[in-house]
């Protein structure tokens, strides 16, 4: 009897991944980054961000290319509408980080993904930001995130995927857990 091995193909790299871990882990003051955003004021509400340099692997670095964004508010705020407003970034970030997530972890647990979508939704009172109501907290109060993926896997290897993505997302911990953020005048 022959049995065909299926190859499993989500474009991530897991050997690279585990040897970069095997890596750091013989110099971890090298898995030390600092990611930059670099933004400029354009007019009202609107801001250009670029993101091009970060610091990691003990030196500075440089994506391939240049990204650019914009953000803005929506007409509804009196506003523009260049770009999304700077929490739809929030939820970009962590649908972005979370699908990546699941697709590393499938690859590496040998599960081929036929599809994965991810609605990010985040519920805010505006109360706050507008300074009507003092006790309205600044940011989100909800955050929910549906996944539909369609893999040849149980529906509990699957649910194993999302846990070990949301248990390894930076932005997912950056919600749910306290940081510093210290903000200055140059």
């Amino acid at each position: 009897m022959h049995t065909a091995t299926q190859q499993i193909d989500n474009g991530v790299n897991v050997a690279a991944l585990l040897g970069a871990r095997e890596a750091l882990s013989q110099a971890p003051q090298a898995a030390r980054f600092t990611w930059r955003a670099h933004s400029e004021w354009v007019r009202g509400t609107h801001t250009r961000i670029a993101v091009e340099d970060f610091h990691g692997l003990g030196e500075a670095q440089r994506h391939r290319s240049r990204f650019t964004y914009n953000a803005d508010h929506p007409e509804v705020f009196a506003a523009e509408d260049h770009g999304p407003t700077p929490v739809e970034y929030v939820l970009v970030g962590l649908a972005a980080c979370l699908t990546a997530g699941v697709a590393a972890v499938a690859q590496h647990r040998g599960i081929q993904l036929r599809s994965v979508k991810a609605t990010v939704e985040g519920d805010m009172d505006i109360q706050g930001i507008l300074g009507m109501d003092p006790e309205v907290r600044n940011g989100f109060d909800d955050i929910r995130v549906a996944f539909e993926i369609d893999a040849d896997a149980s529906r509990a290897d699957i649910e194993a995927l999302v846990a070990q993505s949301q248990k390894r997302s930076a932005v997912y911990d950056l919600l749910t857990n306290p940081t510093h953020v210290q903000v200055k005048v140059k």
